[in-house]
This record gives C-alpha cells, structure tokens and sequence, in this order.
C-alpha cells in the first residue's frame, strides 16, 4: 500500500513541475513581429538585379520569413498600398529590429533607393 501511495505522490509532484515548466515556456514566448514595407520601383531591371539579391540574403541571414510577397492587393478604406507590398514575419520585435539594423541590411539600402521608393514599418503580433 505505502508502495502505491509513493508511486502515486511521485506522480502527482512529476504533473505539477511539467505543469509549471510549461506555464513558464508560454509566459516566455515572445510575439512574432511583422515588417510590411510598401515598395514602388522605378527601374524595374535595376531593382531585380542589383537590389534584391542583397536584401533577400539579409532577410534569410536575419531569420526572416516571407508571408506576402507583392501580390494583389484590395483597399477597403483610404488611400491604396504602394504597388508592391511586401510582408516579412520575425520571431520577434528584437529580431526585426537587428535584421533592419544589420550591416547587410543597411548596406543594400542605398542601392535600394536609386530604384525605389519604400515605406516600412514593423508591427508586433499578438502574443502566444
């Protein structure tokens, strides 16, 4: 009987720390952030070969994920997106932030805008 009684409290105690190992893992977990940059390109053939090549390393290197990537657009309300937008996902906030800041990054910026012109910003997810 006291066997079981033991078998039964090493149970219990083992649920409640995986139980609180999981509730401190979720309380952890940092919201994904979100880079949307509205793109208009001015030198198509300049933007394609002497930009993109760049940035796309920058975003890989930066943990980066596409989840659009200039496809049709719908304006519900107020003025229209540039005619290219493009959504980038990031584990999170910190994550975009050094990706933006990376020297990769700042480096393909100016190259960047002899072809276009870019609006971008980053919004943070809803948390887990």
């Amino acid at each position: 009987m006291n066997r079981q009684i033991s078998l039964g409290l090493t149970m219990l105690a083992g649920i409640a720390i995986g139980a609180v190992a999981v509730q401190a893992l979720h309380a952890q977990a940092k919201p994904f952030a979100y880079v949307v940059s509205e793109i208009t390109v001015t030198n198509q053939d300049a933007y394609d070969k002497e930009y993109v090549p760049p940035v796309l390393k920058s975003i890989q290197d930066g943990g980066g994920k596409f989840i659009a990537r200039a496809g049709k657009t719908l304006t519900f309300i107020g003025a229209p997106p540039a005619p290219r937008v493009v959504l980038l996902q990031f584990e999170s906030m910190d994550k975009a932030q050094a990706w933006f800041n990376s020297p990769a990054t700042k480096a393909a910026a100016p190259i960047g805008e002899k072809s276009a012109t870019f609006r971008s910003y980053a919004v943070e997810g809803l948390s887990p």
